[in-house]
């Protein structure tokens, strides 16, 4: 069988396999004071254009967003994020297990809309009785969405803006942002995401590393005894090492974003199988995630040879499901995926 059920179904790609085995002999010092976490954090401050930027390596995306938002957050804040956020609908409550609430705002393919922020922003304020309320602390967005799309550079300078004008910390969750990075239709670069945004991460685990995001607090800001924090949430790594040596790779030679652009080019020929055999698409994804509409029967069937992701219903004869590419989707794969159609 084949699968497109997500872009971490393989294991490292193999230049991050290689670079784990050469230094699997190496004594190392553990909780990521190795050579090649300090390595590591040159190469991304370079790629992100700030020589200052504190980073921090974290085993996984659950992880880096409760840490990240428990530890910048007050104990009477929350962070708002979209009905559809990650952390809104598929952390089983990570965020409130630390104590903070999440503030969910209506979305627009994915996103949240500037529009919506601010006046929710205003009427929290506006109401005599906000004393009384969870007080916003941060925005939380995603980048791509859950939904694979992006948000534009002046959508993003514009929340921004606003998270400026009400002293909100704005946290991009970056676990796919090479697709993001090396889709067609963005206009966002890494430096100027970096320059907008508190805090972000760049995603390792579903861009060809085995596990690993990297935190980037771009203002001075990483709370102090940031190490210590982590330690006390229970996601601090032992062997720092691992993650090290796997971020040293991926910004070695522009991997990280040639593997970003090999899964959109993958998804943008995935995009030409599911148009010629007439399948309806959910939402216009410009990136690795793609979003179908099948007949609950041809769902069925076709998942005896492809695997792919339930997404949600969109009736009771339709469903919503996802297709996903990564560093390990091969031209082979499409023309299994294809032949499977064709047998529809």
């Amino acid at each position: 069988m084949i699968s497109f059920e997500s872009d971490y179904i393989a294991g490292a790609h193999p230049e991050v396999l290689r670079k784990l085995t050469e230094t699997n002999l190496e004594p190392l010092p553990g909780y990521g004071s190795d050579p090649y976490c300090e390595s590591a954090k040159r190469k991304i401050r370079e790629a992100v254009g700030l020589p200052d930027a504190g980073i921090f390596f974290l085993i996984g995306g659950t992880q880096a967003n409760a840490v990240v938002i428990s530890t910048l957050l007050a104990d009477h804040e929350g962070v708002i994020a979209a009905k559809t956020g990650h952390i809104s609908s598929h952390e089983a409550g990570a965020i409130e297990y630390a104590g903070h609430k999440v503030l969910e705002l209506p979305q627009a393919e994915g996103k949240i809309v500037s529009e919506a922020l601010e006046k929710y922003l205003a009427d929290y304020y506006a109401d005599e009785n906000h004393e009384h309320m969870v007080c916003p602390g941060m925005v939380y967005l995603s980048h791509p969405t859950e939904y694979g799309t992006l948000y534009s550079r002046a959508e993003l300078s514009r929340i921004a803006e606003i998270c400026g004008k009400y002293r909100l910390s704005l946290f991009l969750d970056g676990a796919r942002l090479a697709y993001a990075l090396t889709s067609r239709e963005t206009d966002l670069a890494l430096p100027e995401i970096a320059a907008l945004c508190d805090v972000f991460y760049i995603g390792g685990t579903k861009v060809g590393a085995l596990c690993g995001e990297a935190v980037v607090f771009t203002k001075g800001n990483m709370p102090k005894h940031f190490l210590t924090s982590v330690k006390k949430r229970g996601a601090l790594l032992a062997k720092g090492r691992l993650l090290g040596v796997q971020f040293d790779a991926l910004f070695t030679d522009s991997l990280y974003f040639r593997i970003g652009r090999h899964a959109i080019e993958m998804a943008e020929k995935m995009k030409e199988i599911f148009r010629a055999h007439g399948l309806p698409f959910y939402i216009q994804s410009p990136t690795n995630q793609q979003f179908v509409v099948l007949e609950n029967g041809q769902m069925e069937h076709l998942a005896k040879k492809v695997a792919f992701s339930f997404w949600e219903k969109a009736n009771d004869a339709h469903t919503v499901v996802r297709f996903a590419t990564g560093w390990s989707t091969t031209e082979e794969d499409l023309r299994a995926l294809d032949a499977a159609l064709k047998e529809e």
